[in-house]
Formats: structure tokens, C-alpha cells, sequence
């Protein structure tokens, strides 16, 4: 199916959600104009529609191979890179200092946006690196910043993120792979590194001409736990004396995942060292790793959960066309007994409505939390502690929505969506990764209920709901209402629950903060669509209306599970609870 880019919503996203606008009223983001803003949503458009969306299905039926310790990738997907590349779509939020256009993350993510829409798998090549170019820009040295960074940020080079390994999962203090300092020779002060990585995405491929890994490696007598990890860039070639790619590091790939979905992005078992030749270099401090690693995975979680929007829009347009297009039975109750195109069909209508409204809820999500992101990154007082308390919601609900939506872009199609052909079944097999990886959603939702809820003692979340409802209370009083039940469940559970408690509500909890949050955003767009006559002001309208009745009212409905305690969690033995 063809994908064409929702430009008209996600500039309304921008200019509302996001406040684009006002970001460019100050001289950093001064580059993005409303001309330019339109321009750059517009352009990545139709690179993604054109380059990158016809290769989503024969990456899917084709996948990555290993052949000969070498990733071969279907065809067309080096030119389609290679067209990324010469155009500067890597280059749009990078740091100026060092090639990049230094414009808002805002943008960076409708950029990802569009292409994650059109080719999910292929969009984590890019994503990944975004992750990279954030911890050497925050962590590196001014050295590693000028050996890596431009090339990283012109996507020449592309990176990864190697943190999993067999045994430690998402405990990351577990990793036993390990980095011993040289102290001689022409490499003293670097790391030898030596172990092993599973899930490294996009760990081993031929699109750009190094990849350069951020591992997490632990150094000779260093604490145990997460305190003990250090971070070290370690390059595919080895840079040489002109900054150049040169011998190969002693690295290699073990082999590639058999996986659910995402079959044309690489999934890698990584090894390192294996010859005692793995040279990295530190990345900040030893024992630090901990705290790169965070930088590494705020933008990674917010990326992630914009690729619940971006799957849940392309399942969403692909139903929608399906159900335009498929004719069967009479309407109910019409008095032309003739069949009908299945969209006519109220169920069908549902779900077509429940799609939409669930995926420009959360595409309003992600473009409030990167707002919040760039107003931090200008200083302005309160935003990095709010898109902070933000970015659980978005990566957790986000995920979320797109496995739902992508569910009813099947059950549309009926059983046809149950068969491989038609497409609609690897959306839902692509979407399944995302409440998973950069921190399972139940993660994201322990993380909000401890780290997040305690800032200010509970006053930023406490803060944001009440923004909520205050805006909401006159004109969408559902919305207020949630909001006011998410502040009191926040107080409770900072003041009376215990951590096992507040741990056993968090996934319903999280749900609730992120639809309040959702709903509000979506309803400031429609009254800005409708104040400005936008062409698209009557179905944000509709949209946002279903979306209090429908899906503002279920997260209501969760305030009895976000307070239920872990108790009954624990009334049968894990033997029982397993049997």
C-alpha cells in the first residue's frame, strides 16, 4: 500500500503541540521559520513516500541476511540511504559546531516520523544514530567529538548502542563484558574490550562507511551494579592518522535474530574481542557509563514511542483504504439491499474512528514532549523536568497504541488481514518490538511511579495536571477530570502507598497521565484548527470529541486498578501463580 505523509496534521502538531513557533522566536531555533518548518515536513515527506515506503514490504518478505560474516540487505536499500544521506535529513537537530542545522528535536522527530511511517525497520538505522550523536555530543571528549561527530551527524557514518547481553536483559549492572585499560604502546590510554552483545540493532551492514559502537563495558575493580559500568566508543574500522577508516577492529557479528517482525533491520549477536584486539576509547569518566547511557536512551525512548505513531499511521491509512475498497453485505436498516463498501458499516466506522483518534492522540504526545525537550535544551525554566516526567508516557502509551491500532488495521481487513499478502499483518508483527526494547513499558511505568512522580516532591507532575485541567475544565471537563484523578493518584502514592503498591498501578497510572495529556493536546488543536479555519478543523473536531468520549472515559476507568496495591499481586506463591 502507498503511504502518504499526514503533512497537514503534523504541522498542526508542530505549531500547537509543540509550540514550533515560539521555539523560533528564540535566536538558537531562529532557523525555524514558519517557511522552513513547512518546507522540511513537506520534503521529508515525499523522500519517504517515494524512497523509502516501497522497499517496507520486500525488506519484510526479503529481510537481512548474513552471508559470509557480511549483512546483505534487500535490494534498493543502499540508493534510498544514499539519497537520506545527500539530502541532509540526518543533519536537521545535530549541533551546528560540527555540520548539523542545530534546528529544534521537533523536527528532527517529524523527520523520523515520516520515514519510520513509511519503513519502520529501515528508520532504526537512522534513530539508532541519533542516540550516538546525543552521548559523544553530551559525554565525548573534544577529540571524539571531532574524530565522530560530523560524520555521524552527515549519516556517513551511522551508530549503535550495545548494551544487552544474555544474561543481564534489561539489569544492565550485569554485564560482564569488560574493558582493560593499555598502558604501553601506540594505543596506551585506550581499552582493550572483550565480550559479547545480543539485540544490537543494526549492528553490521554496508550503508555507510564505519559504524561507530557505544558499548557498556566494565573495567578491572569496578563496583559492582549499574555503578561499576563505564561506556567506550569502539569503531568498526579504527580511524587512522587523517581521521580516515582504516584496519578493521577486532570485532565482528555472530549472527543475526530470527525475529517477529522488523526482518529487514538486523538485529545482531555481537562479539568483541575475540583476538584480544579490540580497541575502544572512553567515553566521560569510568564508572560513568550509567549516566551516557541515560543520554543515549531519553532520545532513543522518545524515538520509540514516535514509532507507535508512525505504525499505527501507516496500519491506519492502509485499513482505511482497504475499507473503501472492499464491498460487502447491505447497510443495516437500508431499504437498498445492495452491498456496500465496509466503511459504510458502523462497527467498521469504529474502528476506523478508534484508529485515528488513538493515533493523532499520541502523534499530540510526541510532539508536546519534544516541545517540552527543546524549551529545555533553551533553558527556560520547568521544560526539562517536564519532558522528563513526559517521556515515560510517550514511549510507554505510545508503544501501546501502536499494537492496538495496528490489531485493528488487521481485524478491518478480516480474515484477508490474517494472511501475509495483503500487509497488514507485519504492521502488527513490526509494532510488537516497540512496548519492549529501550526499557520494557512496564519499565517506563516503574520509572514515572519512582524517578519521575518524586521530582519536586510530586509538584512537576502535579504541575502538569493541573495545567491540564485548567484548560480543559470549561470545554472538555472529562479531560479535567482525568487530569485531577492522575494528580491524586500521584499524591497518594507518594505519601501513602508503599513502593510495592505504587509498582502495582503504575502500568494503569502511566496509561491515565499519558491519555490526559493526549486528549488535552489534541482538543488545543482542534479549537486552533477551528480558530484559523484550517482545512482539517472538522475531523480534529470529530476526532478529539471521540476521543474524550471514547478513550478519555476507559482511562477513567483505570483509577480503580492504579490504586488496587500489590496485595492480591501476592496472595499465590510463584509456584501457583506459574502453574
Amino acid at each position: 500500500m502507498d503511504y502518504h505523509a499526514p503533512t497537514a496534521d503534523m504541522v498542526l502538531a508542530l505549531r500547537v503541540s509543540a509550540g514550533i513557533d515560539e521555539l523560533a522566536s528564540h535566536s538558537r531555533f531562529a532557523g525555524a521559520s514558519p517557511d522552513m518548518v513547512e518546507a522540511i515536513v513537506e520534503g521529508i515527506g515525499a523522500l519517504a513516500a517515494g524512497e523509502w515506503a516501497p522497499l517496507n514490504r520486500p525488506g519484510d518478505t526479503e529481510g537481512a541476511r548474513l552471508v559470509d560474516g557480511a549483512v546483505v540487505l534487500p535490494k534498493g536499500y543502499a540508493e534510498a540511504y544514499a539519497a537520506y544521506v545527500e539530502a541532509g535529513w540526518n543533519t536537521i537537530a545535530a549541533p551546528a559546531d560540527f555540520g548539523g542545522q542545530g534546528l529544534p528535536m521537533s523536527l528532527a522527530a517529524c523527520v523520523l516520523e515520516n520515514l519510520g511511517t513509511a519503513n519502520m525497520a529501515f528508520n532504526l538505522l537512522p534513530m539508532l544514530t541519533v542516540g550516538a550523536i546525543e552521548a559523544l555530543a553530551h559525554h565525548g571528549t573534544p577529540a571524539q567529538q571531532a574524530a565522530y561527530l560530523p560524520r555521524l551527524i552527515s549519516g556517513e557514518w551511522s551508530g549503535t548502542m550495545n548494551l544487552t547481553e544474555p544474561q543481564a536483559g534489561s539489569d544492565v549492572g550485569a554485564l560482564r563484558t569488560t574493558a582493560v585499560r593499555i598502558e604501553s604502546g601506540p594505543d596506551a590510554g585506550k581499552y582493550l574490550i572483550k565480550g559479547g552483545k545480543i539485540f544490537i540493532t543494526w549492528g553490521e551492514h554496508d550503508l555507510s562507511n564505519n559504524i561507530i559502537h557505544l558499548v557498556l563495558a566494565r573495567t578491572p575493580g569496578a563496583p559492582a551494579g549499574s555503578r561499576g559500568i563505564s561506556l567506550f566508543v569502539v569503531p568498526k574500522y579504527r580511524l587512522d592518522a587523517n581521521g580516515e577508516p582504516g584496519e578493521r577492529n577486532d570485532l565482528r557479528v555472530v549472527s543475526l535474530e530470527h525475529k517477529l517482525g522488523i526482518h529487514a533491520s538486523p538485529t545482531c549477536v555481537m562479539s568483541f574481542g575475540e583476538n584480544d584486539a579490540c580497541v575502544g576509547e572512553l567515553v566521560g569518566h569510568e564508572h560513568e557509563g550509567l549516566k551516557a547511557m541515560f543520554t543515549m536512551m531519553n532520545s532513543a525512548r522518545i524515538n520509540v514511542g514516535a514509532q507507535g505513531v508512525q505504525i499505527a499511521e501507516r496500519a491506519r491509512q492502509q485499513a482505511g483504504a482497504f475499507a473503501r475498497e472492499r464491498v460487502q453485505s447491505a447497510r443495516a436498516g437500508s431499504a437498498d439491499k445492495a452491498p456496500v463498501a465496509i466503511i459504510e458499516h458502523p462497527d467498521v466506522r469504529r474502528m476506523l474512528l478508534r484508529m485515528r483518534a488513538l493515533t493523532e492522540g499520541a502523534r499530540a504526545l510526541l510532539y508536546y514532549t519534544t516541545g517540552q525537550a527543546d524549551r529545555g535544551t533553551l533553558g527556560i525554566a520547568g521544560a526539562q523536568a517536564r519532558a522528563d516526567c513526559l517521556v515515560p508516557m510517550l514511549k510507554a502509551w505510545g508503544t501501546d497504541v501502536g499494537c492496538e491500532v495496528a490489531s485493528l488495521g488487521i481485524q478491518i481487513h478480516g480474515g484477508m488481514g490474517f494472511i501475509e499478502e495483503t500487509g497488514a499483518a507485519q504492521h502488527y508483527r513490526d509494532a510488537r518490538i516497540a512496548p519492549i526494547y529501550e526499557g520494557t513499558n512496564g519499565i517506563q511505568a516503574a520509572d514515572l511511579v519512582t524517578r519521575k512522580l518524586g521530582m519536586d516532591n510530586g509538584g512537576v507532575l502535579a504541575a502538569l495536571m493541573a495545567e491540564v485541567a485548567h484548560d480543559c475544565a470549561a470545554s472538555a471537563g472529562p479531560i479535567a477530570a482525568l487530569a485531577r484523578d492522575c494528580a491524586a493518584i500521584g499524591q497518594w502514592m507518594l505519601n501513602e502507598a508503599s513502593l510495592d503498591d505504587r509498582l502495582a498501578g503504575s502500568v494503569p497510572f502511566t496509561t491515565m497521565c499519558a491519555v490526559a495529556v493526549a486528549g488535552w493536546q489534541l482538543h488545543r488543536q482542534a479549537r486552533h484548527a477551528a480558530s484559523e479555519g484550517l482545512g482539517l478543523a472538522t475531523a480534529k473536531a470529530v476526532v478529539a470529541d471521540w476521543f474524550l468520549t471514547n478513550v478519555v472515559t476507559e482511562a477513567q476507568g483505570l483509577k480503580a486498578s492504579a490504586m488496587a496495591g500489590a496485595r492480591e499481586l501476592y496472595a499465590l506463591d510463584a509456584e501457583t501463580l506459574a502453574s
